[in-house]
Parts: structure tokens; sequence; C-alpha cells
């Protein structure tokens, strides 16, 4: 199955897309997804959201009473580092196809768009 990419779209794009989370694996060359999220804005642009050094993590040790010895290499707990997320410009040009992240249909009557971008703003679906 692979991996994929969320989009959000705040574009109105009918009532299947608009304001739900959408999934796709073409954004990103030859790798058909990496978990990217990205927002398309009501004007119609695309942008990246960037969470990157949001979050740490730091080891437990023995003696704190979240210490697994049964988890040797799982001690470690998440962090928050202060940092927050970017929302970042993205420049895409060419065709995807999207589709609802949660259907509760028939996987052959999943609802799918395509949308062209052009230099990171839609100009068609």
């Amino acid at each position: 199955m692979g991996l994929f990419d969320y989009i959000h779209s705040s574009y109105d794009l009918g009532e299947d897309f608009t304001d739900v989370s959408c999934q796709t694996k073409d954004i990103e060359p030859m790798l058909g997804g990496t978990m990217s999220h990205y927002w398309l804005d009501p004007n119609g642009y695309l942008y990246l959201i960037n969470y990157d050094g949001v979050r740490d993590f730091e080891i437990i040790e023995e003696g704190d009473p979240d210490y697994r010895p049964d988890k040797r290499f799982m001690n470690y707990r998440w962090v928050k580092t202060g940092a927050h997320g970017k929302v970042q410009p993205y420049f895409l040009t060419k065709y995807i196809e999207i589709y609802p992240s949660n259907w509760d249909g028939d996987w052959q009557d999943w609802p799918r768009m395509n949308l062209h971008f052009r230099s990171g703003r839609l100009v068609e679906y």
C-alpha cells in the first residue's frame, strides 16, 4: 500500500473534499508520499505544514518511575521543544489525485478528484 500525504482543503472543492482530511500519493515525485501535511487555502494556494523540531525525545533512565526494564530500547518519552510548526508556500506544478482519508463506503465508490496546480496555485479541478 505504501505511504501517502495529507492535504486539507479550505478551498471550496465540493462536499466530499472541502474541510476534510484527504490523501494523495502524487505530490512528491517517485516517493508515493512521505506522510507530509499540506493545506490548500481559500484562494487556491498550496502550503506545506512543517512540524520539524517541535518535539524531541529524552531517554528514560533506570530509577525513573516511567522506566520499563522489559522495554530496553524503547525507554524514551517525547517532549515539546517550545518551537512551533511553519506554514510555507509549496510551488507545485502538476496534476494530483486526492481522496477523502475517512470513507465509510466500499472502496469502489470512494470519491476521487484531480487537482491541477501551477506554481503552487490551483488552476483546475
